[in-house]
């Protein structure tokens, strides 16, 4: 089975306030160490990165490409590049840069079982309500909920497939469900995190100093 990665790191950082896949995360940039975690787990690796700097080469990358104006036009540039031969692909987003090996392992495991795609979920903890404005219409019940991560894996044919439409949606699991594929959900990490403010940078430059110094 030939596994592929597409790595996502196209974003202009606008709620971050820079381009977070570049900043420095214990002794390597936030995207290094998403690129690093795919790797893992992947033959190959394209990474799909803003288009000023799509001619640059990316340590860890077999393919740069440049991105588009959406997240899943990102993600159809970075299948575009991956060998036809590929069987598995596994999309994660740069800015979650915290995700175990394992994560990788799980949902790469999870297509090769027979599923279209996985992804990788954790519990909701927080009471959801459904308001208009600023008025609570409804308090949603989270028990069937789960808040989903990055990296996801697919059965690489029903990811083309599900793009070929040139739909865009949050997560390319979206995708796939809308085209009836059978998604399925492993456990996620708590501390695979999305950096999207600069105090999530923080939080996560904390948690890698104390695995630093519980190594040493």
């Amino acid at each position: 089975m030939t596994t592929w990665a597409v790595v996502v790191a196209a974003g202009s950082g606008t709620r971050f306030g820079a381009r977070k896949q570049y900043e420095q995360l214990g002794d390597r940039r936030v995207l290094d160490w998403a690129v690093d975690g795919a790797r893992s787990v992947a033959d190959g690796v394209v990474v799909v990165v803003p288009p000023a700097v799509a001619t640059q080469p990316e340590p860890g990358a077999d393919v740069v490409v440049a991105g588009g104006a959406t997240r899943s036009a990102s993600v159809r540039a970075g299948l575009a590049a991956v060998p036809a031969q590929a069987d598995v692909v596994v999309v994660h987003d740069a800015a979650r840069p915290l995700a175990p090996l394992t994560l990788f392992e799980s949902v790469v495991a999870a297509v090769a079982a027979g599923a279209d795609g996985a992804v990788p979920g954790v519990p909701l903890t927080d009471t959801v309500k459904r308001v208009d404005g600023n008025v609570v219409i409804a308090t949603i019940d989270r028990s069937a909920l789960v808040a989903a991560q990055t990296p996801q894996a697919f059965a690489a044919s029903a990811l083309r497939a599900a793009h070929s439409s040139g739909t865009d949606h949050t997560d390319d699991a979206a995708l796939i469900e809308a085209a009836g594929g059978r998604v399925v959900i492993v456990p996620g990490d708590p501390v695979n995190t999305k950096l999207t403010t600069p105090h999530d940078l923080v939080l996560a430059r904390a948690v890698v100093a104390g695995l630093a110094g519980h190594v040493s």
